[in-house]
């Protein structure tokens, strides 16, 4: 059996998909993989450029798009790993990242999922790369201030991060833009649920994993640049993300504490739409176009808040266009 099966859904990326593939062939050199690329009926039409570059990757082409986790999951089903590794086709491997996890998942007890440092573009420290289930009190609290000064706190724990050494860091979710698992810990846990098109459905996979008793686990040593969201329509992302979000929180808690969740956060985003109006109203330049654009998603999230939560087949449809890069 192989060691590993890389399993990357593409949505238009094209670009980026090759360069991660250069970095995983150039990095890769002590496992023994596959590479199952699902093309989620891309528009642009470039996808096979992938098999006359690459000619040992499996492609996978979808007559129409399956969302993120139906494409992942397609993908899963004509693999043949001992480990399964789910990676965005925007990312680029830093370092030999699937040589140094392997070992140590391989090493550890009762593994979920496992996931492993994740930078952006100028090589800083992406830090939705580990996060806690969302509740109200940490979503309320979500700031970069709040965050970066106490990056320990139970509400985000983030300080696995910024601890540095080599060993592996219990934590809650592992960030869908590179996520581990082995095969047959994945398939008992149910797989990716479906009825997420995209966005939450890393977070629903972390929760599945945890309540069937397994630990998920940070592996710092392996780096991997994510450069983030380069297949997305900006304003459909943040929409999806949050309707998704809403609908994890009516799932795995209750539609009560969902509707007390929608009414904090459109408190939350009323109060800040309140300060970066502010903030605009006296900001040139460069900060005032930060204002805007932070503006612009609040504004957003307070839409999706306080509009009726649409049904599955309602987000689909208003996704489908969108990209299944994070």
């Amino acid at each position: 059996m192989t060691d590993l099966s890389i399993i990357i859904v593409n949505w238009n990326s094209t670009t980026y998909l090759l360069k991660c593939l250069e970095s995983i062939y150039a990095e890769t050199r002590q496992t023994a993989f596959e590479i199952i690329v699902v093309d989620n009926a891309s528009p642009d039409g470039d996808i096979g450029i992938v098999k006359q570059q690459y000619p040992d990757v499996v492609l996978i082409e979808s007559p129409v798009n399956l969302g993120f986790a139906g494409a992942n999951n397609l993908g899963f089903r004509a693999s043949r790993g001992e480990y399964v590794v789910f990676l965005n086709p925007d990312t680029v491997l830093r370092n030999a990242a699937f040589d140094l996890m392997l070992p140590q998942v391989r090493s550890l007890p009762s593994v979920g999922a496992a996931g492993c440092t994740l930078l952006n573009e100028d090589l800083s420290l992406q830090t939705a790369a580990i996060q806690t289930f969302p509740t109200i009190l940490n979503q309320l609290l979500d700031l970069d201030i709040l965050r970066n000064r106490f990056p320990a706190c139970s509400l985000w724990n983030i300080a696995p991060l910024f601890a540095g050494g080599t060993q592996p860091s219990r934590v809650e979710v592992i960030s869908g833009a590179c996520v581990l698992f082995r095969r047959e810990v994945f398939a008992e846990i149910g797989q990716f649920s479906e009825e997420y098109f995209m966005y939450a459905e890393d977070l629903d996979l972390c929760y599945k994993a945890m309540q069937s008793g397994f630990t998920n686990y940070y592996i710092p040593q392996a780096q991997i640049i994510h450069y983030g969201g380069k297949s997305s329509v900006r304003r459909r992302a943040v929409v999806m993300k949050w309707r998704s979000i809403l609908q994890y929180i009516a799932k795995h808690r209750g539609y009560s504490y969902q509707l007390v969740f929608r009414a904090a956060m459109a408190c939350a985003a009323l109060a800040r739409l309140a300060l970066l109006l502010a903030a605009a109203a006296v900001s040139r330049g460069a900060r005032r176009n930060s204002a805007r654009d932070a503006l612009l998603k609040w504004w957003l999230i307070l839409g999706t808040m306080v509009t009726h939560f649409a049904p599955k087949q309602q987000v689909k449809g208003l996704s489908i266009k969108g990209a299944q890069g994070r």
